[in-house]
């Protein structure tokens, strides 16, 4: 356990305590998605997706890939179990970018819940480009602030709503993120998820380059050829990436070892054609 402890440490490039306070959760949650970039390489390449503490380790770790929630959290999980945090695993139905109209998704997005010295935090690693930097408090439905935008939870029906505020002065507006259930979830059921998630033909992971860093600096987000960076201003620069310009990123923006087999993936995301709208 603690030559595990060290090797996610060095990964994510903490050296600090290791007690299971809050400060400890704040440091170890702002590093993550600095170090471990969020992807889903392996669905476009047709491979499966090992949720296997063992694989995990051995790709987000060792091999020093992403991953996507699913692994993202679930090595957060026991990263904070070994270190004495207690732990509970929640599953939530993604809203982000979806219209108010859009149809119901199937839960796929795993989240934690710590709870600290009696008071319940969300803690989640595992998000894409609009990742949590910072734990979030469960009893608490205001404004939350983090190292970048503010967020906050609210009631729906029996599940809770995590919202992030976007934009700035007369154009800031809050936007659903995602519904969090309220169940416990057991291995089994991250393992049905992560199958859809994996295989299904409906998984905009199968079919979309998607990749996401966040840094205390910037959230650099990746969709097919599209690069958006936003600093921690809410700036925003967007560039269209041919394939040597996709391997370049993601070696140098997103830390990522580009196999030869990843080639064709990226030629065919260069292809993507965004209309004006988009742009």
């Amino acid at each position: 356990m603690q030559d595990f402890l060290d090797a996610y440490c060095a990964r994510i490039g903490y050296s600090g305590a290791r007690a299971p306070t809050l400060e400890t959760l704040r440091a170890l949650q702002q590093l993550h998605p600095a170090a471990i970039p969020f992807e889903a390489l392996d669905p476009l390449l047709h491979q499966p997706v090992d949720l296997s503490p063992q694989a995990v380790d051995a790709k987000l770790i060792a091999a020093r890939r992403g991953g996507y929630c699913f692994e993202q959290n679930s090595l957060f999980q026991r990263v904070l179990e070994a270190m004495g945090f207690s732990v509970e695993g929640l599953i939530a139905q993604v809203r982000w970018q979806l219209g108010p109209e859009a149809a119901l998704r199937p839960r796929t997005h795993m989240v934690l819940r710590v709870t600290i010295d009696g008071t319940p935090w969300l803690a989640d690693v595992g998000f894409g480009s609009c990742v949590l930097t910072a734990p979030l408090r469960f009893d608490r439905d205001g404004p939350q602030e983090t190292p970048h935008e503010r967020f906050r939870l609210r009631a729906a029906g029996n599940e809770q709503l995590l919202e992030v505020e976007t934009g700035n002065g007369d154009g800031a507006a809050w936007q659903p993120v995602y519904r969090i259930s309220p169940a416990l979830q057991t291995a089994g059921d991250y393992e049905m998820a992560n199958y859809y998630t994996a295989t299904h033909p409906d998984s905009h992971f199968r079919h979309k380059l998607i990749v996401a860093r966040t840094t205390p600096q910037a959230r650099h987000a990746l969709l097919q050829n599209r690069l958006t960076t936003r600093d921690s201003d809410g700036n925003a620069t967007r560039s269209y990436l041919d394939a040597d310009g996709l391997e370049q990123a993601l070696r140098e923006v997103f830390l990522l070892p580009v196999a030869p087999a990843l080639r064709p993936v990226l030629e065919a995301a260069a292809a993507t054609v965004w209309d004006d709208a988009a742009r």
